[in-house]
């Protein structure tokens, strides 16, 4: 009997309970009219103040108003109540709720009340640093819409940006200001608009500003895509390096480089830019604070040379670490390293249309797919990835449909957080390319390999690097065994020299190669494509690829997060061509 009573309690207790969900479920779910305001609280009240509204069919409340201004929602308590924040900007008129059904909207006019915000300059710090949070106190601070640095004496304004805001506290990052003496006001709202705190004793403060300072730098004549190196004071502060051609009476176009800064050493990559062939005068400016101060370094003298050849150049290896970079592809034809998140958009529109139905084999297209204009739209550009968990793999974008699906563009990884979209894409890019690790055991190939690793290669064309189709071979070396897809494991032939997998400690391990790094001879092919019978056909132009350090990064026993450093020699003109520049 007593088991009975139990069970009975039991059964009860549940009839209860799904009897009490199902009328929670209904209420939440009452969307069938507009919200409707029986009150609100307080009828007046300054800009940055809380209002109370009560009334029905408020849980599912997506916007308010305060007459034409729209206004946050602070929280919804019910389905009867919710709070929202008086704006900026707001001077008077009714509250407005809008849910997916309609709008409802207040009897009464809310009013607002204007209060001039004011800084506790007793309480106010002396000092501090460009960039840093600052806290100011006073009162009315809900009522400031912006807090404004001037430096003493000019009428140049920068806005600080708020980071919070309450009526007695405020805190706000320091902007720039071009002496170090800042006068603090404040703009807020009045019967009449927008207005400011006099300038006249208002509060002030000094910024301290590390300012780069240079030591004495001369530049010999510098090749397109090598690298500057300047040291001095402070210049992990800057923000951006451009590059132009001097030109007398012309208008020459900016472009910006690459660089790495540390506080006593900032590394520039000179940009290919507009630079003719042969030797240019150019100008390199360098800025600091946001871009609101700058140095430039005229009379420097650029020069072109017949081949491209881009420097520590460091890419990622489908980039599945959260800290990682998201940075896999590189073109050869501008030095350009492209952001995962760019290759649909950017880099390679044309495969992310196609989603690998181009192609009737790995690197050979379909009659009637992909255009002769479309295929050199995109440029050629290569990637790394990590075959097999542990295994590096150099890699051209046409040769698989299996490789960009497992790239992501940030984190955290999800099937749809993909290069080409989706996990399950089966997109192959478009530009077709193919490898060849170069033997250090061979003569002619270690001969190359000196002069890569060297930096002597100062052309590439049909005199330096001819092509034999019936020997197979550009200039005397073999390529019939060539890869669009080439890795560290791959056979014997194709090792890579000096290129171990460490153990699966997590972390990075840094493989420093240097000159005993493997060099690649590489072919990117026209329109006609990849003949796997003699991969000497059909070649546009070649290059050559020098890794010189690996970094390991090793996160559950992953690789993919890997980064691999290398230089690159590019050739200039497609083969046929070049004595016609």
């Amino acid at each position: 009997m007593l088991m009975k009573k139990y069970i009975s309690i039991i059964f009860a207790a549940a009839a209860l309970l799904m009897t009490s969900a199902c009328e929670t479920l209904s209420v939440d779910e009452d969307v069938a009219s507009a919200p409707v305001i029986a009150s609100f609280s307080p009828k007046q009240a300054p800009a940055g103040a809380e209002v109370v509204v009560t009334g029905e069919y408020l849980n599912n409340v997506t916007e308010a108003y305060i007459g034409d201004v729209k206004v946050d929602i602070i929280e919804k308590v019910s389905n009867a109540r919710l709070s929202i924040k008086v704006a900026q900007g707001v001077t008077s008129g009714k509250i407005a709720l809008v849910n997916p059904t309609g709008r409802g909207e207040s009897s009464e006019d809310f009013t607002c009340t204007f209060a001039v915000p004011q800084i506790t300059a007793s309480l106010l710090q002396a000092s501090a640093e460009l960039g840093e949070q600052i806290l100011i106190t006073g009162e009315h601070l809900n009522s400031a819409a912006s807090v404004i640095f001037r430096s003493q004496g000019k009428d140049v304004r920068h806005e600080a940006e708020i980071i919070s805001q309450s009526d007695n506290e405020l805190v706000v990052e320091v902007p720039y200001v071009e002496d170090n003496t800042a006068v603090i006001t404040m703009e807020y709202y009045d019967e009449t608009g927008l207005v400011e705190t006099p300038t006249a004793g208002a509060p002030t403060m000094q910024v301290i500003k590390y300012t780069p300072t240079f030591n004495e730098s001369s530049f010999d004549q510098t090749a397109v895509g090598s690298v500057v190196t300047l040291t001095g004071e402070h210049l992990d502060n800057v923000n951006r390096v451009t590059f132009r051609r001097i030109a007398a009476g012309e208008e020459t176009e900016v472009f910006d480089a690459i660089f790495t800064a540390t506080a006593d050493r900032l590394t520039v990559t000179v940009p290919a830019a507009d630079f003719p062939d042969g030797e240019s005068e150019a100008e390199m400016v360098i800025y600091w604070f946001d871009s609101n101060e700058s140095r430039a370094f005229d009379g420097m003298s650029v020069y072109v040379p017949l081949v491209y050849y881009w420097q520590n150049i460091v890419t990622e290896c489908q980039s599945q670490n959260e800290d990682g970079m998201y940075q896999s592809f590189f073109s050869p034809q501008n030095g350009r390293v492209y952001a995962n998140e760019k290759w649909a958009t950017e880099l390679d529109p044309v495969a992310m249309e196609w989603q690998g139905q181009q192609f009737s084999a790995a690197n050979v297209f379909k009659a009637g797919t992909v255009t002769e204009e479309e295929y050199y739209s995109v440029v050629p550009y290569l990637f790394f990835s990590v075959s097999g968990g542990q295994n590096l793999q150099l890699n051209s974008p046409a040769n698989s449909n299996g490789q960009l699906k497992n790239f992501a563009v940030s984190a955290p990884v999800s099937s749809q957080n993909r290069v080409p979209g989706t996990n399950s894409s089966s997109a192959s890019g478009t530009p077709i390319l193919a490898f060849r690790c170069l033997d250090p055991d061979n003569a002619t190939e270690k001969a190359l390999i000196d002069k890569v690793v060297a930096g002597e290669i100062e052309n590439i064309d049909e005199t330096t690097f001819p092509i034999d189709e019936t020997a197979m071979t550009i200039a005397g070396i073999s390529f019939s065994g060539a890869s669009g897809g080439i890795k560290t494991d791959k056979d014997e032939s194709k090792s890579w020299p000096g290129i171990v997998s460490p153990a699966t400690t997590e972390g990075t391990h840094t493989l420093e190669l240097g000159a005993d790094g493997p060099v690649f001879l590489m072919a990117y092919y026209d329109f006609n494509g990849y003949n796997s019978e003699n991969k000497t056909q059909n070649i546009r132009r070649i290059g050559l690829l020098h890794i010189t350090k690996v970094d390991w990064i090793i996160s559950n026993k992953d690789y993919r997060g890997t980064q691999v450093t290398y230089n690159c020699y590019w050739q200039k003109y497609n083969y046929g061509e070049s004595e016609q520049q």
